[in-house]
């Protein structure tokens, strides 16, 4: 079937995750991604990994999370020659991506004129941890440290405990997303237009756009949302909104009659509550009394008596537990490809589902400087020319 994005090429300078997600996303949509990478190493994040733990013995699932449908190019930027190579493929290229810190490629000689004197279409688009200036540019833009910047942190978890920060990359994945919905809206004007542009995305504004609903009320009111001391699941939610022990687990409560709930959970004296200023003033109260109701339950029986009195519901699930989610099988979210070193990676699947140019796995992530002599002569370089380039070091041709 056709890809939305086949004819879309994207040189990808980025690494670690805010550029490599948002490179992997337009991959999915048949993009044709070159990652540019350092003969030898690579993209730092192939090298780091949790727990020491090595797919297939050799491969970061790190890197493999986000890198499928892409090829790799292996060359020095800081060699002259590199930029005669890397130019010449910007000739036939459509978007740039870079998440290097702000100067980094002005310095490299890869900026947005320098690309734009060689394309004039070109869709130039720069990560950074917070924008292009300012006092806080020369810092490093990880995704824990925006977490806590933002009042990410100290709106999650409990009030007498410590700031918790979100247990994945919440930040850089965001930024990624709004990299996609640049380079896309961009494409989009550049076929009216002709014109290519420049896009700056940063996780300073990304992760504050997306906790707009929390920021809004803080703004306006002039006070902090409080965090609960309980499992009550928002700062600025009453009770029964949380999470509850049963005999088995935990279960979620979202937002639901109080009385209803009661009503399910047989407890009429927790009526008493039942008022919406009482439901928030006492939510850390009311929890500990309905989690002393919810103990008495398994999970299942718990989950098919709320469900039945159409109360939002829900399981808590480890990581290990989604992948047998019946769901999660029937919508097929869980897949694999086959690498050349780590042998089957299990993966998740694209998560956009399209009718005409569906988004699918062509690719597994590369090894560094895979496809570096392909990559050349689909761009117009001679064999001499290459053999040249790679016997001066310039380029690296990787082994699978």
């Amino acid at each position: 079937m056709p890809k939305a994005l086949e004819d879309v090429t994207v040189l990808d300078f980025s690494h670690l995750l805010q550029g490599p997600f948002a490179t992997q996303l337009l991959g999915d949509m048949g993009a044709r991604i070159i990652k540019v990478e350092r003969p030898g190493q690579g993209d730092l994040f192939r090298t780091m990994t949790f727990k020491n733990r090595w797919v297939g013995g050799t491969e970061s699932p790190n890197f493999l999370a986000w890198n499928r449908n892409k090829q790799s190019i292996a060359i020095d930027l800081k060699a002259p020659e590199a930029k005669e190579v890397l130019f010449k493929i910007a000739e036939k290229v459509d978007v740039v991506i870079q998440n290097f810190r702000p100067g980094v490629m002005e310095r490299l000689g890869y900026g947005y004129e320098a690309f734009k004197k060689v394309n004039p279409r070109i869709i130039y688009c720069s990560g950074s941890g917070y924008g292009e200036s300012g006092p806080y540019v020369t810092r490093p833009g990880q995704d824990m440290l925006l977490q806590g910047l933002t009042g990410l942190a100290a709106a999650t978890g409990r009030r007498d405990g410590p700031p918790v920060p979100v247990g994945a990359g919440f930040a850089d994945q965001i930024g990624a997303m709004n990299m996609v919905y640049g380079i896309l809206s961009a494409l989009y004007w550049r076929e009216r237009s002709g014109k290519g542009q420049e896009i700056k995305v940063d996780l300073l504004s990304a992760l504050l756009q997306h906790q707009n609903q929390e920021m809004v009320w803080v703004m306006n009111f002039g006070e902090n949302l409080e965090r609960p001391n309980s499992s009550i699941g928002h700062p600025g939610m009453d009770a029964p909104f949380g999470l509850y022990p049963v005999k088995d687990g935990w279960v979620s409560i979202a937002m639901s009659p109080y009385r209803k709930l009661v009503d399910v959970l047989g407890a009429p004296d927790l009526l008493v509550y039942d008022d919406p200023e009482t439901l928030y003033v006492k939510r850390d109260e009311i929890w500990e009394k309905l989690a002393e109701e919810t103990r008495k339950w398994t999970k299942a029986d718990l989950l098919e008596a709320l469900l039945a009195a159409d109360i939002w519901c829900g399981e808590i699930k480890t990581h290990l537990d989604v992948m047998d989610d019946p769901q999660v099988r029937h919508m097929g979210l869980v897949t694999s490809y086959e690498h050349p070193r780590a042998g089957t990676v299990k993966v998740i699947g694209p998560a956009v589902k399209m009718s005409e140019t569906p988004p699918e796995i062509a690719r597994p992530a590369p090894i560094v400087g895979q496809h570096t002599e392909e990559i050349l002569r689909d761009f117009g370089f001679s064999e001499e020319m290459i053999a040249s380039l790679r016997e001066r070091g310039i380029i690296e041709q990787g082994e699978a």
